[in-house]
């Protein structure tokens, strides 16, 4: 006889689930939906290290929620990862609820926008950022759900008070995991060429920005970091071709 998973109330209307390792899905699948009857929200902390037991949990349903940090087992923390479904998820078996669960652990990837912003003497507009010490291109984090493209001239105004639509994608940038970031997409798109006098008209954004210069290429070598000023000179360089793709900066 298959043993049964565990399942006990943890909160008003939230129950949590475990099973045994080589419990069919099938039987998770069905003691999920037997819980639902009579709470709103069935969850399960996963093991990050079983492989099994995520499959299990995903495929009975459940949507991957993040990682629990510090959970006690056994009387010490550990980290565990949380799956859970709820009461008013779309059902597995439609497409909507299929491509949800899908979404929930799929990978995703941060992406950042630049803006490549030129003056009549072919030099960059760099900013010095007050969160580390080299400087960088203008730009930020793309938001959930926006336009890499709209998400450059939002981050363009807020940071330097400038209204500058964003042109044709230069290159791509793959960013290696770095300095307790994750790896990330970085998309430089043409600012166009403008009068010098448009760092007159800056306005900073005194949380990110401490200052904001056109900057020949040697200064962006020096005062950038060397994946940055590769990824300027990629950029250039995807002016009078198609858009490039590189690698921290290398093709």
């Amino acid at each position: 006889m298959t043993e049964q998973p565990t399942v006990s109330t943890v909160a008003d209307g939230i129950a949590r689930i475990s099973w045994e390792p080589g419990l069919p899905v099938d039987v998770v699948r069905h003691e999920v939906a037997t819980a639902l009857v009579t709470h709103h929200r069935v969850e399960a902390l996963v093991d990050p290290a079983d492989e099994e037991a995520q499959r299990v949990a995903t495929w009975s349903g459940m949507r991957r929620e993040g990682v629990m940090r510090g959970v006690v087992v056994g009387g010490a923390p550990v980290d565990r990862i949380v799956y859970a479904r709820i009461v008013s998820d779309v059902p597995v078996h439609e497409p909507e609820g299929f491509r949800a669960l899908l979404n929930s652990f799929l990978p995703r990837k941060r992406a950042i926008s630049q803006m490549l912003i030129r003056d009549h003497d072919a030099r960059v507009l760099l900013c010095q950022l007050t969160y580390k010490q080299d400087w960088d291109l203008p730009g930020g984090v793309v938001e959930v759900g926006e336009s890499p493209q709209l998400a450059v001239v939002r981050e363009v105004e807020e940071e330097l008070g400038l209204q500058l639509p964003a042109g044709p994608l230069l290159v791509t940038d793959w960013l290696p995991p770095w300095g307790g970031w994750d790896d990330a997409l970085c998309l430089v798109f043409d600012g166009g060429v403008h009068d010098a006098e448009i760092e007159e008209s800056i306005v900073k954004q005194a949380r990110e920005i401490r200052s904001a210069r056109f900057c020949t290429l040697d200064e962006v070598r020096e005062r950038a970091a060397d994946f940055t000023a590769r990824r300027v000179e990629a950029a250039l360089a995807g002016l009078s071709g198609p858009p490039g793709y590189t690698e921290s900066g290398r093709s």
